[in-house]
């Protein structure tokens, strides 16, 4: 048998160990097939995988659309909400400057002192009332014109005035927040 001092090689077969080397690839083959037929087959491993993953960037390219969805409807509601007096204060107005006319007139005759101070305590109080609501004069005579504010009616040469500057407020206009709701219509020096 094993022999130290020989220099032989053992004779120990493999039927000694009682190993079968013909039965050896088969047996592979069966638990090779066996684990790919519980994994799903052949060629249903990476086409699930793809759809999988497809499926979860449209999942995630809808939950952004939604987000963005909604972030655009509560902007738009904010909007909406914040705008909603427009209507009201521009009827408001056509009120205010015929309580301004009356104040002019009445300012102009020295008997009706009465009328006058009602009228400015109606047309103060008309004003505050506006302003609760941001609704705000836009600044005209003396300023420098804009057209995005001032409504040009007239032109006039002007040693007081320099050119381009808003010398005659004709309307008062007037901005609700940070929205136009009429310009002031004036009248601008051309300059000396």
């Amino acid at each position: 048998m094993n022999n130290p001092e020989s220099n032989e090689p053992d004779e120990t077969t493999t039927d000694d160990v009682g190993f079968d080397a013909s039965s050896e690839p088969n047996s592979n083959d069966d638990a090779l097939e066996a684990v790919a037929g519980e994994i799903g087959g052949d060629n249903e491993g990476p086409s699930l995988e793809v759809q999988l993953a497809e499926a979860n960037d449209q999942i995630l390219k809808l939950h952004a659309e939604l987000e963005n969805v909604r972030k655009r409807i509560r902007r738009e509601a904010e909007e909406q909400i914040r705008y909603a007096s427009l209507p009201l204060i521009q009827g408001l107005l056509e009120v205010f400057d015929n309580l301004r006319r009356a104040l002019e007139a009445a300012e102009t005759s020295q008997s009706t002192s009465g009328l006058v101070e009602g009228v400015q305590m109606v047309a103060k109080q008309f004003e505050d009332t506006l302003g609760k609501f941001n609704c705000k004069p836009i600044p005209a005579k003396g300023e420098t014109f804009d057209p995005h504010v001032h409504e040009a009616i007239s032109q006039m040469p002007s040693e007081e005035f320099a050119a381009g500057t808003v010398m005659i407020e004709a309307t008062q206009g007037f901005q609700l927040h940070d929205r136009v709701v009429r310009p002031s219509q004036v009248v601008v020096s051309t300059g000396s």
